[in-house]
């Protein structure tokens, strides 16, 4: 997103804002940004729960194949 936006300038941003402005009013910009706040963050939420719950079964995948070499090393 930062390439989209780094090639962008300052005229064109302040044209984007105010198509925004003249759209959806002064009252609900507040409203969309918050709810698109909201929306990125339960994203963010999804998909660290998703890394943990990976991370969390491969540890004890490991865990367990570690256990298993071990055993057989013993016999």
């Amino acid at each position: 997103m930062l390439q989209f936006i780094g090639g962008m300038g300052g005229a064109e941003i302040f044209i984007i804002f105010l198509v925004a402005l003249l759209l959806f009013g002064s009252k609900k910009i507040p409203e969309l940004a918050k709810g698109l706040g909201k929306g990125i963050n339960e994203f963010k939420k999804a998909t660290n729960s998703i890394k943990k719950e990976l991370n969390d079964s491969d540890v004890k995948e490991i865990s367990k194949d570690i256990k298993d070499i071990k055993g057989k090393l013993k016999q």
